[in-house]
C-alpha cells in the first residue's frame, strides 16, 4: 500500500547508512524524490546511482558548517523544484561519563544534530509552507532523550531538545501549514548499535549473543528494531493519513520507555 507521497520531494539527511539511509530508500519507494545529505561523498553517489536519474540525488556536506544547510536546501529545489518533506536525522553524540565529557564534546554534539537541524529548517520552512499543505518536518531523535543515563548526557540533551523544538515548530506550523513530528528510535540495529555490542563483549568477556541479550535486557525490550521500521513510521508521518497529527512525539523502541 502507498502513502499517497508519489511525486512530492523531500530532503532527509545523515542518509549514507543506517537509519537515514533507510528512510531514503523507503520514500524513494513510496514514490518520492530525494535528496541524500551527509558527508560521505562516495556513499552517497553509490546509493544515487542505484536509482533511475533524478529519483535520488547525493548531495555531500557538513552541516555543523554554518552555510551548508541553505546550500543543501538549495540543491534540492534546484533538483526537484519543490520541498514537501525534511527528515533531520542526521548527528551522532559521544558516549561517555557525564563528568569527563568535555566542552568540545559537548559542542560537536549539539553543532550538527540540533544546530544543524535548526538551519535546516530555517532554510527549508518557507518552501514548505508555500507546498499547499502537504509540508512535513520530521526530527528523529531518539529514546535517550526521555530515559536519561549518565555515560549518554550529551545524545540525551540533545534528544530532548529536539522534542522542545518539535513542539515549538509544530505550534508555529498550524499557521504556516507545515506539519512537524519527532520520532524516538529506541536501540535499532545500526552501526552504532554493532559498535556498542563490541564494547559490552570487550568490557564483560561475553559472546556476541550474550552481549546482544544484556542490552536487550537492560533496555526491557524483547528484541532490537530495524532501520526499515524506523523508516515506516516515517512514511506514515509524511503521509496524508497522519494529516491530523501536529507536535506527536512517536517513540519507536519496543516499550523501552514506560513513562507516560
Amino acid at each position: 500500500m502507498t502513502r499517497g507521497l508519489a511525486g512530492r520531494a523531500a530532503l532527509v539527511s545523515g542518509a549514507s547508512r543506517g537509519i537515514g539511509l533507510a528512510i531514503a530508500r523507503r520514500l524513494i519507494a513510496e514514490g518520492m524524490r530525494v535528496l541524500l545529505v551527509a558527508r560521505d561523498a562516495a556513499a552517497l553517489a553509490r546509493e544515487a546511482a542505484s536509482h533511475p536519474p533524478c529519483v535520488a540525488v547525493g548531495h555531500a556536506a557538513d552541516l555543523r558548517e554554518p552555510g551548508a544547510a541553505a546550500a543543501a536546501v538549495g540543491c534540492a529545489l534546484a533538483a526537484f523544484g519543490r520541498l514537501d518533506l525534511l527528515v533531520n536525522n542526521a548527528g551522532a553524540t559521544r558516549r561517555g561519563d557525564v563528568l569527563a565529557l568535555s566542552d568540545a564534546d559537548w559542542a560537536d554534539g549539539f553543532a550538527l544534530k540540533l544546530h544543524g537541524a535548526v538551519r535546516l529548517v530555517r532554510a527549508a520552512w518557507p518552501h514548505l509552507a508555500a507546498a499547499g499543505g502537504t509540508g512535513v518536518v520530521i526530527m528523529i531523535a531518539g529514546a535517550g532523550g526521555r530515559v536519561a543515563s549518565a555515560d549518554f548526557a550529551i545524545g540525551g540533551s540533545v534528544n530532548a531538545a529536539l522534542m522542545h523544538l518539535t513542539k515549538a515548530l509544530a505550534d508555529r506550523g498550524v499557521q504556516d501549514g507545515v506539519r512537524v513530528c519527532c520520532i524516538n528510535p529506541g536501540s535499532i540495529r545500526t552501526d552504532r548499535l554493532a559498535a556498542r555490542i563490541e564494547s559490552v563483549m570487550r568490557e564483560r568477556r561475553i559472546s556476541r549473543a550474550e552481549a546482544e541479550a544484556a542490552l536487550a535486557e537492560a533496555a526491557g525490550i524483547a528484541r532490537f528494531g530495524e532501520p526499515s521500521e524506523i523508516a515506516a513510521a516515517v512514511a506514515f508521518l509524511a503521509s496524508a493519513d497522519a494529516a491530523y497529527i501536529q507536535g506527536a512525539i512517536l517513540d519507536v523502541d519496543g516499550g523501552w520507555v514506560r513513562a507516560v
